[in-house]
């Protein structure tokens, strides 16, 4: 059994016995958790939400109401997943042949944001403090700091680890001071980093 004294779990929530859950989180109402989750601190699970077995979400992640995460996914620190938005784990399914031999990892990096009702389709790495626009689909890797809308989703600039559009070209080179956090933003043949 649980001590609920290193983590709330509303009454109408599961959590499967073997769930590793980190001190300070929440599971609130009809969130159900798999036996295999390693589930980090300061953890929040909306409600209706899914958390499958062979899943890790990281520390201070928010994940919003109506989201499942399947097997194979991985959130790093600090992740939001907005309202509904959708993971998968296999790239092609059909009903009438199994594929759970099949699925595919999918990991988000520290910081990025998934936007509400966007879905990211399996085998992707989302990179570190990337910006999914609501209702956006995303089928390949994306930057760090990529700030991406659409379907098929497309980069269209950069965000901030603060969360404030970058104002620097997709692709070339230049640098940008964040005026909240005071962090320097380098882009360098595409890529962008911070000093």
């Amino acid at each position: 059994m649980f001590d609920h004294m290193e983590f709330f779990t509303h009454e109408t929530a599961i959590v499967d016995d073997g769930a590793t859950i980190g001190t300070g989180s929440r599971i609130w109402h009809f969130a159900h958790v798999c036996g295999g989750a390693r589930i980090g601190e300061n953890v929040s699970l909306g409600q209706n939400v899914f958390v499958a077995n062979e899943v890790t979400i990281g520390d201070h992640c928010k994940v919003q109401n109506n989201v499942s995460i399947y097997d194979q996914v991985h959130l790093a620190e600090g992740v939001f997943c907005g309202p509904s938005m959708v993971f998968t784990n296999v790239y092609n399914p059909r009903a009438l042949v199994e594929r759970k031999d099949q699925y595919r990892e999918t990991r988000v990096g520290r910081g990025a944001t998934l936007g509400a009702n966007c879905t990211i389709v399996c085998g992707v790495t989302i990179g570190e403090f990337a910006f999914i626009g609501a209702g956006a689909v995303v089928t390949d890797d994306i930057n760090n700091y990529a700030r991406v809308v659409g379907v098929p989703g497309k980069q269209i600039g950069w965000m901030s680890q603060y969360g404030e559009q970058i104002p620097l070209p997709v692709e070339g080179d230049g640098s940008y001071t964040c005026q909240f956090t005071g962090l320097e933003y380098v882009l360098e043949n595409g890529i962008m980093r911070t000093n």
